[in-house]
């Protein structure tokens, strides 16, 4: 105990029972608390009935003191007063100082050559130098002595003045010398005295009188309020005895002489005190009751202090301790009391002196360790009643540090924190194994160290916690004039973080003594602190705030710095940490986040989805709109489609890759329900194509021929006009306004690579972005847009092309090419009206679309100059002689699209009027091959069944030279008799409809 002298330095311990502290350069500084007087920790000795005070009990204590020593040898007592000059003694006005021969008990002489044995036991090592007991602080060298005999050093330390020392001795000798062949617990010490001193023996009547009424309240305490054998009701010696105890303390009697008064005492204490307790001795019952007993004993240990240094034990301890076990004769005392007495002298005195000296500490649990044995050896009921008080103040006294030790120690002082630790699972171990009833009945497998102190762990970080809590609070609520206060628990995560990481560096080390996981068990009580209050956060949560991104983004972290501190301290446990992983179930903070993110998108897609409906509603398809003949609300659309990416990268979370594809595809949605809604309403390639009208035969010859055509033609054109009535009222469909369309859907899907080119710029700029979210085939996230916009294009370009050819130009193709004689109706009408067209989609449509639209227009051309030719009912025939005209009008119409090298080009223009070029030839060949081939083609079609009558073929729109309907159709639009005839024999067919 090497913190027990001033010139000796920590760390010499030898105690094995507790790891030692961690050693320090100089002695540490008092713990920052109260220094706890005894009114703070009560002694759990127990509290005695009577009015006795700490004086009276240690004067008394010096009594028995003397008295046992006295008996130990034949010689007188005696001490060498003239060797304590300066001793703290008071001597009374004319003392006469009788000094008798010493026994050799206290007259033995002191010596501290050799090293103490207990201070050994204890872990203590002796310095090299100490002032005496009895050398006053401050005293100049040479005028104080060391003691020279163990009673001289009593006196000293019990604070025993050298005239209340002379007094006690003489009436010992006076007793002495009636205890022949008797020890001394056979008498009544208190009474004794009584007998022999009398007032004359006092320097006045007050000091008689306290020391009379000492004695009576000592008599009392010992023979009828803590007596050794109860005491029985119907008594009668109790009852007298009190009665002259009480009357005495009012008024004094006459001692020192055998009056009838001191007899009446005698008869009446020797009544009660010779009771057998049960053994065969003939003790006297009179100091061995507890707790006067345990209090008396608690005064002679206190003795092992130095009165000038009181957290040191003086040097002569073991020959104190000799003398002072030879008192357990008459307190009662046997060494299980003593073992349990000294290591609360021990803890009482480490907390009463400021708690400095560590290895006071360390020498009461090593004490401890010996009671622990005594507790497995007895059952006992009045000691375990002691133990169990005593061990319970002790571990109450440490659990008060412990159960908030993030309170109690700090940098400064932490290296007391070992000790406490050990002595309170000391007592908590004693008490749990060998004090429960209800361990001993159901022997359960406990460790009791381990629980502990997963318990101080709980209940201090718990306890830190709640003022971290109030400390963030306090902070929110200073800093909330300032601009982008932090929100209360994200400054609450980065306190527990910081709590988190000194509890490992700071107490972990140490209590993982006593438990493997103690850093585990302290960061999971910090993640289960924190979860109530996030998870109640989360729950009040409804939309994408900075502040709510902020505190969640703040708890991840925490839990992910927690749970690597548990995983770390686990890496040697049986189990890998996975019961302290259980415990700390996911707060959800990334689910958290990216549902509010999946709620933030939702919501702007649902506004973008709107702001689509309405703007489209309002579109006009004005081509003067811009220069670029897009349409305002595509240009707008991609703008906010824009903003709504850049919003969602500026997102202050740490899942932009992972969310993206949400947002993709939502903006995808949004962009092709624009492109759906941009062409609906359109119509398309067969809503212009007019019906072709029932099969007839040409009238030859007849005068009435131009009357019939040019009723029929008025018939036709009715017929046709019906079909597209529709499309003729709304402005917004007109070919500029298709143009614009068209030019618009095309913007879009030009638009789609600068979007994903964009993207990628963004995520490199992501602090969470990996490689792979850049190999991840972002060019094609955008999957419905690119596909609808090229539908839709494909779409508006035939619904132009053929809305020119057979609706806007319709009067000169339909109803007037090669009505009547082909002659005079022949193609150049439709070419220059159909040219005037082309140039209005040249000036309109984007240039990288142009062609398509310009090819769209020249199939529709030729599909109109067909169905003239092959459908275009009575109005029309046509000689051989005709067939010319025809080659040339249609060479032309390719002529046109041509442009001399400027339009389409050639092998375009030859791909796409194939067919025209194929049908052409027939109308030069006569009538007779042309049925021939007929006949042959149906034949083969219809096989043998077509022998007996041929079938009429039905219209596929597939025009061929080699198909049957196109070969009919050619022979019901021959001005010739026998195509005529063919075709009344064969099918019956009209000749007008």
């Amino acid at each position: 105990m090497a913190h027990l002298f001033r010139d000796l330095s920590l760390g010499h311990s030898k105690r094995e029972s507790t790891p030692p502290p961690p050693p320090l350069q100089t002695k540490p500084p008092p713990m920052p608390t109260n220094k706890l007087t005894s009114t703070d920790l009560q002694s759990p000795l127990g509290q005695l009935a009577s009015q006795l005070t700490d004086s009276d009990l240690r004067l008394t204590a010096y009594d028995v003191f003397l008295a046992v020593c006295r008996t130990s040898a034949s010689k007188p007592l005696s001490t060498s007063a003239s060797s304590i000059s300066d001793s703290p003694s008071q001597n009374s006005p004319g003392q006469n100082h009788n000094h008798s021969p010493s026994s050799p008990a206290l007259q033995r002489s002191l010596t501290s050559a050799a090293a103490s044995k207990m201070k050994k036991a204890l872990g203590l090592k002796s310095p090299g130098s100490k002032k005496s007991p009895g050398s006053a602080p401050g005293s100049g060298q040479g005028k104080s002595k060391r003691p020279t005999t163990v009673g001289e050093l009593m006196r000293i330390q019990m604070r025993v003045p050298e005239s209340v020392d002379a007094r006690v001795r003489r009436a010992l000798l006076r007793i002495g010398g009636g205890l022949v062949g008797r020890r001394i617990e056979s008498v009544v010490l208190p009474l004794e005295l009584l007998q022999q001193l009398k007032q004359s023996d006092f320097s006045d009547q007050q000091e008689y009188d306290a020391w009379q009424k000492r004695n009576l309240r000592v008599l009392e305490a010992g023979l009828l309020l803590h007596p050794r054998v109860p005491l029985d009701k119907s008594n009668n010696a109790s009852q007298r005895l009190r009665q002259i105890i009480h009357a005495a303390l009012d008024r004094p009697i006459e001692t020192g002489k055998n009056n009838e008064s001191m007899q009446v005492l005698r008869s009446a204490v020797m009544s009660l005190a010779s009771r057998s307790d049960g053994s065969l001795s003939d003790s006297c019952h009179w100091a061995d009751g507890i707790p006067l007993n345990l209090r008396l004993y608690e005064m002679l240990l206190e003795t092992c202090f130095d009165i000038n240094d009181e957290t040191s034990i003086v040097e002569e301890v073991d020959e104190l301790m000799e003398q002072i076990k030879k008192t357990w004769v008459i307190l009662g005392i046997n060494q299980m009391l003593h073992n349990l007495c000294f290591a609360w002298v021990l803890f009482h005195r480490f907390v009463s002196t400021g708690q400095v000296e560590m290895d006071l500490l360390y020498a009461a649990d090593g004490q401890l360790a010996e009671v622990a044995k005594d507790a497995k050896a007895t059952r006992d009921p009045e000691y375990s009643k002691i133990l169990s008080s005593t061990l319970s103040s002790i571990l109450g006294w440490a659990e008060k540090r412990l159960l908030a030790y993030h309170d109690t120690f700090d940098s400064g002082n932490v290296y007391t924190m070992q000790g406490i630790v050990s002595l309170g699972v000391s007592a908590a171990k004693v008490l749990v194994e060998d004090v429960s009833t209800e361990y001993r009945r159901k022997r359960k497998e406990v460790d009791v160290a381990q629980n502990r102190i997963d318990t101080y762990i709980r209940s201090s970080l718990r306890t830190a916690f709640a003022q971290r809590m109030e400390k963030a609070d306090s902070s929110r609520r200073a800093s909330k004039n300032q601009p982008n206060p932090l929100p209360v628990l994200a400054i609450l995560a980065k306190d527990v973080g910081e709590l988190a990481v000194h509890e490992k560096q700071v107490f972990s080390p140490i209590l993982k003594g006593w438990h493997p996981l103690a850093a585990g068990v302290a960061v999971a009580t910090l993640h289960s602190c924190y979860a109530d209050e996030i998870k109640q956060f989360i729950s009040g949560i409804t939309e994408l705030t900075p502040d709510a991104v902020q505190v969640l983004r703040a708890a991840d972290k925490l839990e992910k710095d927690l749970v690597q501190i548990a995983v770390e301290d686990a890496v040697d446990s049986d189990d890998g940490g996975k019961a302290i992983i259980r415990e700390m179930p996911p707060y959800e903070a990334e689910t958290a986040i990216a549902n509010l993110v999946k709620g933030w998108i939702k919501t702007r897609l649902d506004r973008l989805k709107e702001w689509v409906d309405r703007n489209l509603q309002q579109e006009v398809w004005n081509p003067q709109a811009n220069q670029e003949g897009y349409a305002l609300s595509a240009v707008e659309t991609l703008r906010i489609i824009d903003e709504t990416l850049d919003a969602f990268f500026q997102l202050p979370i740490p899942a932009h890759p992972a969310l993206l594809p949400d947002v993709i595809v939502g903006l995808d949605k949004c962009l092709q329900y624009y492109v759906i809604k941009a062409k609906s309403g359109c119509a398309s390639r067969n809503t212009y194509i007019p019906t072709m009208p029932a099969l007839t035969r040409c009238e030859i010859g007849s005068k009435f021929q131009g009357v019939w055509k040019k009723k029929e033609k008025s018939q036709n054109t009715q017929k046709r006009n019906s079909q597209v009535a529709t499309m003729n009222g709304d402005k917004s469909f007109g070919i500029p306004q298709l143009c614009v369309r068209i030019n618009s859907l095309h913007h879009i899907r030009s638009e789609m690579d600068v979007l994903e080119k964009r993207i990628v710029t963004h995520l490199r700029n992501c602090e969470s972005a990996h490689l792979e979210d850049f190999s991840n085939g972002l060019s094609k996230k955008f999957e419905l847009t690119p596909a609808a916009c090229v539908e839709g294009v494909q779409q508006l370009s035939e619904a132009v092309a053929y809305k020119i050819v057979f609706h806007d130009l319709s009067h000169v193709l339909w109803d007037g090419l090669y009505v009547g004689e082909p002659l005079s109706s022949r193609i150049d009408p439709l070419l220059q009206e159909l040219e005037q067209n082309l140039l209005v989609i040249s000036e309109t449509v984007h240039d990288r679309v142009r062609t398509r639209i310009i090819t769209d227009i020249m199939k529709a051309s030729c599909d109109g100059f067909l169905l003239v030719l092959l459908a275009g009912g009575p109005s029309r025939a046509f000689s051989r002689q005709d067939s010319q005209i025809i080659e040339d009008d249609f060479k032309a119409l390719k002529d046109l699209f041509w442009a001399n090298g400027d339009g389409l080009p050639a092998d375009l223009i030859d791909k796409f009027s194939a067919t025209v070029r194929d049908v052409l030839p027939l109308f030069r060949t006569d009538t007779e091959s042309l049925i021939e081939r007929f006949k042959r083609v149906t034949l083969e079609a219809y096989g043998s069944s077509a022998r007996s009558r041929l079938p009429l073929p039905p219209t596929s729109g597939q025009w061929n030279p080699t198909e049957p309907n196109t070969l009919l159709r050619v022979l019901c639009y021959r001005n010739d008799e026998a195509a005529s005839r063919f075709l009344k024999k064969t099918y019956n067919l009209p000749k007008k409809l």
